[in-house]
């Protein structure tokens, strides 16, 4: 999996150093700017990835069903500060042979900010982003959990870096390292996206995220939620077409499925959602 990681990021590098500027990744909100988005989105999966990483059928016919409603947003405190924030509202169900268990509430809350250390306009933006995860309205005993039950933080380091005029579109590249509190073993994260404009309204959006376990969490695991393990590792590939129906708001639709993975359910995500934004 480490030999996947690094493959996958080296070869992003160099397309990143070879490319619009994105709200997303290492571009920050202008003072007084926002970007807000709030969707649906789907998770299923009957399928899970071992401790060898070959995908197999989920034990005891599973199947895992995850229903939420997002809101994530960003605000410009200055040109150069964004804070960030994630609330995600959700409906589990989990079946396996003839049982069923379900969950639902507030999940984990993100608390962030990101500082952009660098913009050039011939190399790029690179930016630090904090993030802090709270554990949501739920207790991690429950049958079905939303979550771990415990606080995440973070630090990444963001590039992003525009590929006009040779393509009306932007790279962005991100890594990170998430200490993780509790039972769950420490993470490094990697992000691979590339977005480009495709008529002035419409534009499209692939991104590879990554998680890397350390393995030094509680082998021991519990959890009843197959998407919430201690040590995991996970590759999800999103690829997005959305809608700007004027300058401030436009709509998106996502598809993201598990590429890779150890020790966790291998599934895809279907989303929809609505954004605005200022300026």
């Amino acid at each position: 999996m480490l030999r996947t990681f690094l493959t996958v990021f080296a070869a992003a590098a160099l397309l990143a150093s070879t490319a619009t500027p994105s709200r997303a990744g290492a571009w920050t909100e202008a003072k007084g700017g926002y970007y807000d988005k709030f969707s649906f989105n789907y998770y299923y999966s009957d399928e899970s990835f071992g401790s060898d990483g070959k995908r197999s059928n989920s034990a005891l016919d599973g199947k895992f069903h995850d229903r939420n409603l997002t809101n994530y947003l960003e605000y410009g405190i200055t040109d150069r500060l964004t804070v960030i924030n994630s609330l995600t509202y959700k409906w589990l169900r989990n079946e396996y042979d003839a049982t069923v268990t379900r969950g639902d509430g507030l999940g984990d809350v993100d608390l962030g900010v990101k500082y952009k250390l660098i913009d050039s306009p011939k190399g790029g933006i690179v930016s630090s982003q904090l993030l802090v995860k709270i554990p949501g309205a739920y207790s991690k005993t429950d049958q079905l959990p939303l979550g771990n039950g415990q606080y995440d933080t973070e630090l990444r380091l963001l590039y992003g870096r525009s590929l006009y005029p040779a393509v009306p579109g932007y790279a962005n590249l991100e890594f990170g390292y998430r200490w993780r509190a509790g039972d769950p073993s420490d993470e490094i994260r990697y992000l691979v996206e590339f977005g480009v404009d495709l008529t002035r309204a419409l534009y499209a959006r692939t991104k590879l995220d990554g998680t890397l376990s350390v393995d030094n969490g509680k082998m021991l695991d519990g959890n009843g939620n197959p998407t919430a393990t201690n040590n995991f590792d996970l590759g999800k590939l999103e690829v997005a077409l959305g809608y700007k129906i004027t300058e401030n708001w436009g709509v998106e639709a996502t598809y993201t499925p598990s590429l890779y993975g150890q020790n966790t359910a291998a599934g895809a995500t279907y989303s929809v959602g609505i954004f605005v934004k200022n300026p």
